[in-house]
């Protein structure tokens, strides 16, 4: 694939991308193993471990932060506006994405009997039904709302870093394939805490790990799309929060059976993952640093 590079923007100096990114990986890396070892002692699962989780979710951002100060960038590039059609495009992408997949996997589990369907919403629950279908939908209908604004909360600490700064500047500092890049660094970037069992990890732990990675490189197409089509860090956000509110609170709780299948280690996922983006990302992207900069142009391959 190609992409539309606008290349006059001030910021856009690979003299600048280089430091800053030596500043951000070293913060990134020394912050991420401190809170991951943090974790990994506890022996729990991540679900025990709230304000570690984020506080390591919250990580890139701060390394981010620093590398913004360190090299003088600012911060106008993330960029905090929508983005006007294209964000709103964006952003609608990123939200039913995470539906299309959970729809396309898990229904398969399901139609297949390689997992088990059941209600998502527990008895005890004042929004229980005995109805499957209203129960799911229930289910569907809040997480894909109030759970994904919630979610986004925890999803900007990484997004402000992955895509919000990590992305641009591997592209700005001429990365081959900075997409790609980009995307097998926040894969790894999860693997330890699926290695040791307490995420994501089925009865397999280093199948989950390579599974997991290979969905997560391909979602990292996803979220570099939204991001560079609309110039914005918001509908990356809004892509992470809903895919974890979605998937996590609706579809694997509507889930019981062959962990290996489905889940956020499953291969069924990954499948669906990278065969729904593929058709989504197909062609030439446009990037915008920021929204509605038609500047001087050139071309980068940047997949």
């Amino acid at each position: 694939m190609r992409v539309t590079v606008y290349d006059t923007l001030p910021f856009m100096n690979r003299s600048k991308a280089w430091p800053g990114l030596s500043v951000y990986f070293a913060i990134l890396i020394l912050g991420s193993i401190f809170f991951e070892w943090k974790i990994i002692q506890t022996g729990e699962s991540i679900g025990n471990s709230p304000w570690l989780i984020l506080a390591l979710m919250y990580t890139p951002a701060v390394a981010s932060i620093i590398a913004r100060l360190a090299v003088r960038e600012g911060f106008s590039d993330v960029s905090f506006r929508f983005g006007g059609r294209e964000g709103g495009q964006a952003t609608l992408l990123a939200w039913v994405y995470p539906m299309g997949v959970g729809f396309v996997a898990y229904g398969t589990a399901w139609a297949t009997g390689l997992a088990k369907f059941q209600p998502p919403l527990p008895a005890q629950s004042h929004l229980y039904s005995s109805s499957p279908v209203t129960n799911f939908m229930t289910s569907l209908v809040l997480t894909a709302t109030l759970g994904t604004v919630v979610s986004c909360v925890s999803a900007f600490g990484e997004e402000l870093g992955w895509r919000g700064y990590m992305l641009t500047r591997l592209i700005v500092a001429g990365v081959p394939k900075p997409v790609l890049v980009s995307g097998l660094i926040w894969a790894f970037w999860h693997v330890p805490l699926i290695l040791s069992g307490q995420y994501a990890a089925g009865t397999r732990p280093r199948l989950s790990a390579m599974l997991f990675v290979i969905g997560v490189v391909a979602e990292g197409y996803l979220a570099g799309y939204v991001r560079l089509r609309s110039g914005s860090v918001w509908p990356a956000v809004i892509y992470h929060g809903a895919v974890n509110a979605i998937i996590q609170g609706t579809f694997d709780r509507a889930t019981v059976g062959t962990p290996q299948a489905v889940g956020e280690s499953g291969w069924l996922t990954a499948m669906s993952a990278i065969i729904i983006v593929l058709l989504v990302t197909r062609g030439s992207w446009k990037l915008l640093l920021r929204p509605g900069e038609a500047l001087q142009k050139h071309y980068l391959a940047i997949s």
